[in-house]
């Protein structure tokens, strides 16, 4: 084994290098943007500003007071985006390269079997593939966290802060990873194996914002208040869209049926229509660990699934 794994290290040292080289760089941006949101935030300007998504307004104009975190978002966008960046560039050439150029037939006629071939290259991009997307997502949330849920940064259901952190960016980088070697093993071509992970990846990655969008998988919450005193706080909610009133028989209604936000008008209308209280449907804060876990779940299951098919097809057929 040893010589099988001397073998991907030569293989894929470049890859390992630009994933080192990518989380340094990561890593000096976020010590330099943090260290400014920090300065910020000790100078006082934002200690008027309320929790909660409201813009907080600046004292001396109606603009809103808000942290430079776009270099935040660009992290959050890279974590997104690895499922298809390893999936592609080192899941789609991990076995297909040796496939097209006819290398595996050497390195298996040294005595590696097949089963060894195909472990030490996954092993080797596997570990480094968490360890990258780990220490990425954790470099996210060390520089997020000052400005969390807060209306002059990032709140956690925007989608570079959902998607972006967590234990789902590494599960999402493995199902990338896997993915790219098992098209890799069908196609046998490195750049037809490159254009299919980026589809299957790419359409993944977009199913599951869609299903965090429409909360599919994380269904909402439903707050009321009886009558026509005021709802509960949205705070760090992330609402659904739906809002409504509710009859005795427990019906609900679109709220336009009384368009009215407080007062005599919205107590009277809602008499008039037999309405006994409000509601609205949302997301608790809580829940970003529900869509963390979720996620983490679906991508991780898949991620396995494909390595199992991968060494299945490898054990079975002739390459």
């Amino acid at each position: 084994m040893k010589g099988s794994f001397w073998l991907a290290w030569r293989q894929q040292r470049m890859m390992v290098g630009i994933g080192a080289t990518v989380l340094a760089t990561a890593a000096a941006i976020a010590v330099y943007y943090r260290s400014g949101m920090l300065d910020e935030l000790r100078s006082g300007q934002f200690d008027h500003c309320a929790p909660g998504p409201l813009h907080c307004m600046r004292p001396d104009t109606v603009l809103p007071l808000l942290l430079d975190v776009e270099p935040l978002r660009y992290l959050g966008a890279l974590n997104m985006a690895l499922p298809v960046l390893i999936g592609v560039f080192w899941g789609a050439p991990l076995l297909g390269r040796d496939l097209e150029l006819g290398m595996h037939r050497v390195v298996l006629a040294q005595g590696v079997s097949r089963g060894q071939w195909f472990a030490s290259r996954f092993a080797l991009a596997a570990a480094t593939t968490v360890t990258l997307s780990g220490l990425l997502a954790g470099v996210f949330a060390w520089w997020w966290r000052p400005a969390a849920n807060r209306s002059y940064g990032l709140f956690w259901y925007e989608n570079t802060a959902l998607s972006g952190s967590g234990p789902r960016v590494v599960a999402a980088a493995l199902f990338g990873l896997a993915a790219g070697t098992l098209l890799g093993l069908l196609a046998r071509r490195v750049l037809a194996a490159m254009g299919l992970t980026l589809l299957v990846t790419g359409t993944m990655t977009l199913l599951l914002e869609w299903t965090h969008r429409t909360r599919l998988l994380v269904p909402p919450h439903t707050y009321t208040s009886a009558g026509s005193i005021p709802k509960p706080a949205m705070g760090e909610k992330w609402s659904a869209g739906h809002y409504g009133l509710i009859t005795a028989s427990g019906r609900r209604d679109d709220v336009m049926n009384c368009p009215f936000p407080s007062g005599a008008q919205l107590r009277e209308c809602m008499d008039r229509h037999g309405y006994v209280a409000r509601f609205y449907e949302a997301n608790p804060v809580g829940d970003y660990w529900t869509f963390q876990w979720t996620d983490t779940a679906v991508l991780g299951g898949l991620a396995v699934l494909l390595t199992v098919v991968t060494a299945v097809l490898l054990h079975r057929r002739r390459i």
